[in-house]
């Protein structure tokens, strides 16, 4: 298994416990063939840029370890989930 660390963003429109429910889906996704070590809530931040008409968004960390296939099962919840505006994976060297 590989050590990864993603980042996404949840739209600013949710609730804390929201945000915290899409958290649990990405955890969700990831404990189906792998293990997460932490979980970083970064709180609601001004984008560089907006992303489909948004100038913030809640920031969320996650590293964990898993099998590569897991990251485009990820991807995919990214792409379908509304309010997820933007994701991306880090592989981290060990």
């Amino acid at each position: 298994m590989n050590s990864y660390e993603t980042m996404f963003i949840v739209h600013p429109g949710l609730t804390e416990e929201e945000n915290e429910g899409e958290i649990a889906k990405v955890q969700a996704v990831i404990e189906a063939a792998g293990e997460v070590q932490s979980v970083d809530k970064w709180g609601k931040k001004r984008l560089a840029y907006d992303i489909a008409k948004v100038s913030e968004g809640y920031f969320n960390v996650i590293t964990f370890k898993a099998e590569p296939s897991v990251l485009d099962e990820l991807n995919h919840v990214f792409m379908i989930t509304e309010n997820i505006l933007r994701g991306i994976f880090v592989k981290i060297e060990e």
